[in-house]
């Protein structure tokens, strides 16, 4: 069952591992099959080293385990609120990325310091508010999504797809499990330069509105310039 796609998370993961985002068994990485309406994520606890496309785990989007012996990752229920509201979206990455998750732990956005953040983050990476104890103490890792859903009213998620729990660390998303991972790595890459920047210019503004659109929309969109086109050369 979802065969393919069973690589591709595996894939997914060992792409964190490879650019040095996780330690031991930290983070998780999970794609969606919508047509299915599956979910395959990591399964808990396992070293990276020893897994195999065939340790992962399948869920419903309610969270009932469909296939795989191992229990799926911890984060399971963030991963399949947010399949389950952002429908453009078809992986999604949770890591203790270093930098990153300084910024959730400051509780601090992550501003639009420059253009390489302005390539792949259409504004600022919002942080989360804080749980409640309330929150804390109930359904954890479901409220964590809710609090993931609440900072994104009115956002795209696929614009910003990034975002900052406050106190914990960062989860990433894309239209596949690879550009989560993607997008991870990126992430940690803008939030270190961004702290460099802060500490060089606590009072720095960021780029212009202007050079924000100028960069994202180089690479996204149909108006999109970067890259190869698709288009034979006349």
């Amino acid at each position: 069952m979802l065969e393919k796609l069973k690589v591709d998370v595996l894939e997914a993961n060992l792409e964190l591992v490879r650019r040095g985002l996780v330690l031991y068994t930290f983070g998780n990485a999970s794609g969606i099959d919508r047509e299915q309406g599956l979910v395959v994520i990591k399964p808990s606890g396992v070293p990276y080293e020893q897994m195999k496309p065939e340790h992962m785990v399948v869920t419903d989007l309610q969270g009932t385990q469909v296939e795989g012996s191992l229990r799926p990752s911890s984060d399971l229920h963030t991963h399949l609120l947010l399949y389950r509201e952002f429908p453009s979206i078809g992986g999604v990455v949770h890591t203790h990325s270093e930098y990153a998750t300084a910024w959730a732990q400051a509780g601090r956005s992550i501003p639009a310091y420059g253009t390489t953040h302005a390539d792949y983050f259409y504004g600022p990476v919002p942080v989360t508010e804080e749980l409640t104890a309330e929150e804390i103490n109930g359904d954890y890792v479901l409220n964590t999504g809710h609090a993931i859903l609440r900072r994104f009213e009115g956002l795209d998620p696929l614009a910003i797809p990034a975002v900052l729990v406050a106190g914990h660390a960062p989860f990433t998303w894309g239209r596949t499990a690879a550009d989560a991972a993607y997008h991870a790595v990126v992430l940690e890459s803008v939030a270190k330069m961004a702290f460099v920047t802060a500490t060089l210019n606590a009072e720095g503004a960021g780029v212009s509105q202007c050079l924000l659109d100028r960069h994202y929309f180089r690479k996204h969109g149909a108006k999109a310039t970067y890259g190869q086109s698709s288009e034979p050369h006349k």
